[in-house]
C-alpha cells in the first residue's frame, strides 16, 4: 500500500526547526533530571512497598497519609489515580528487615481507619476462608442448613463475584443474584460483616537490594543494545551511519526520560522495556533510509548527497508514515485505556515513537551530510595545498 507517490518534499530544507526543537526538549529534559537528582525510579528499582487500593467514595487521602506517617519510618507517597476512585500508597524501605513488615503495618492501619466499631468482619477485604468461618456460626445458630461443601462453594461464588465488581461490593443486597446465596445468608451477613469502603487491588514489594540490581541491569541492557546496533550498522553499511543512527536512538531516549523527569512519572521494569522497543523500533527505521540513500548512491551517483537523502525521505515516506502511524495509535490506546499499570510504558512508547520518526529524518540524515561535507572539504584543502 502507498499513501504517496513521487512526492518531492524538501525535509532536509526544514532541518532547523526540528534540530531547534530538539535542543530545546534535551536541554529542559536534562535540567529537569539534574534538578530532581536524576530519573524517579518506581518501585522495581528503589525498593519498597506498594499497594493499590479501590474506594467506593472520594478516597480521604490525608487521612490516609497521616495514618501511614504515625506507623511507618520512611518516605511514604499516596496519590490518587487520575479519573478513578483508586489510589497508589509507595513507601521507602530503608533495609531488609522492614521489607516483610511494611505490608503488614500498611494494611492494618488501613484496617484500624476504616474498621467496623461492633467489630464486624470486614466482607471487602476478607478471604473466602475467613468469611466462611465467621458464618459457620451464626448460621448455624439462625437455623440455615448448609453442608460444609456447600458453603465453601458459596463463599467462593461472593468472592469470585466481588472480584467481578472490582473487588469492592457496596451493598449485600447485590449478592442476590449469586448461586447458593439465599435471603436468610444476605440476613446473616448484614447481622456479622460489613462492607468496608476500600479494597486492596494488589501489593508489591521488592528489597533495596534487588532494586540496585535492576537498575544496573535496565541500563546496562540499554547501552548493550546501542552497541550492538552501532557495530551491525557500521558493519553492514559505514562507521559514519552507525555513528548516525546511535546518536539519533541516543537523542530519542534522552529526550523521552527528560520528559519523564519533566512530568514527574517514575520510571520502571516497563518503562525500560518501553525504551528498549523504542531503541529498536527507532533503529529499524533509521536503517530503512539508510539502506535507500546507500541505493540511490549508485543509481544518482552525481547528484549531492542532500538531494539523494531527500529523495531517498520520499520514497520511504509511505512506509514511514503506514508504519509510525499505526504503531502511534496502538500506543495511544494503551496510554488512553490501558490503565495506571501500562501508563509508564505506553507513555514512553507514544513519546519514543514521535521523536524517534522526525530523528531518523531531521538527526540522522543531516549527521550523514555533515560527515560528508567535512570530508570534502578536507579533500579540497588537500588538493590545494598539493597544487600549491
Amino acid at each position: 500500500m502507498e499513501l504517496f507517490k513521487n512526492t518531492n518534499y524538501d525535509f532536509l530544507g526544514k532541518k532547523w526547526p526540528f534540530i531547534i526543537a530538539s535542543l530545546i526538549l534535551t536541554g529542559a529534559g536534562l535540567t529537569s533530571l539534574a534538578i530532581h537528582g536524576g530519573p524517579t525510579y518506581g518501585i522495581d528499582f528503589k525498593g519498597g512497598a506498594e499497594m493499590r487500593l479501590k474506594f467506593n467514595q472520594q478516597p480521604p487521602l490525608e487521612q490516609i497519609r497521616t495514618a501511614l506517617g504515625k506507623s511507618i519510618k520512611g518516605e511514604i507517597t499516596v496519590q490518587q489515580i487520575s479519573r478513578t476512585q483508586e489510589v497508589l500508597v509507595q513507601t521507602e524501605i530503608q533495609g531488609e528487615t522492614q521489607l516483610n513488615q511494611s505490608r503488614q503495618q500498611i494494611e492494618d492501619t488501613l484496617r484500624s481507619m476504616f474498621a467496623d466499631p461492633g467489630g464486624k468482619l470486614d466482607v471487602n477485604n476478607s478471604s473466602a476462608a475467613q468469611l466462611a468461618t465467621r458464618l459457620r456460626g451464626p448460621l448455624l445458630n439462625a437455623g440455615v442448613a448448609m453442608a460444609e461443601q456447600e458453603l465453601d462453594d458459596t463463599v467462593k461464588a461472593i468472592e469470585e463475584y466481588r472480584a467481578s465488581k472490582g473487588g469492592i461490593l457496596n451493598s449485600f443486597d447485590e449478592l442476590s443474584s449469586v448461586k447458593g446465596v439465599t435471603p436468610a445468608l444476605i440476613s446473616t451477613l448484614k447481622q456479622e460483616c460489613n462492607l468496608g469502603p476500600f479494597t486492596i487491588l494488589s501489593a508489591e514489594m521488592v528489597g533495596p537490594k534487588i532494586g540496585a540490581d535492576l537498575k544496573a541491569q535496565g541500563l546496562r541492557a540499554t547501552l548493550f543494545a546501542l552497541a550492538g546496533m552501532l557495530v551491525y550498522i557500521a558493519f553492514r553499511f559505514e562507521w559514519i551511519y552507525g555513528v548516525a543512527a546511535v546518536v539519533a536512538v541516543f537523542h530519542d531516549t534522552i529526550i523521552t526520560i527528560g520528559l519523564f523527569s519533566l512530568f514527574h512519572k517514575d520510571i520502571s521494569l516497563t518503562v525500560v522495556a518501553a525504551l528498549l522497543t523504542l531503541v529498536g523500533y527507532s533503529m529499524n527505521d533509521t536503517i530503512v533510509t539508510f539502506d535507500r540513500i546507500r541505493e540511490n548512491l549508485k543509481i544518482v551517483r552525481r547528484e549531492k548527497l542532500e538531494t539523494i537523502v531527500n529523495l531517498s525521505v520520499n520514497q520511504t515516506l509511505s512506509r514511514t508514515v503506514l508504519t509510525s502511524g499505526l504503531t502511534l495509535l496502538t500506543a495511544l490506546s494503551l496510554w488512553w485505556f490501558g490503565g495506571e499499570v501500562l501508563n509508564g510504558f505506553s507513555f514512553a512508547l507514544v513519546m519514543g515513537i514521535l521523536v524517534g520518526t522526525y530523528s531518523s529524518v531531521y538527526i540522522a540524515s543531516p549527521i550523514l551530510i555533515f560527515f560528508q561535507n567535512f570530508v570534502d572539504a578536507r579533500k579540497k584543502d588537500a588538493k590545494r595545498k598539493n597544487a600549491a
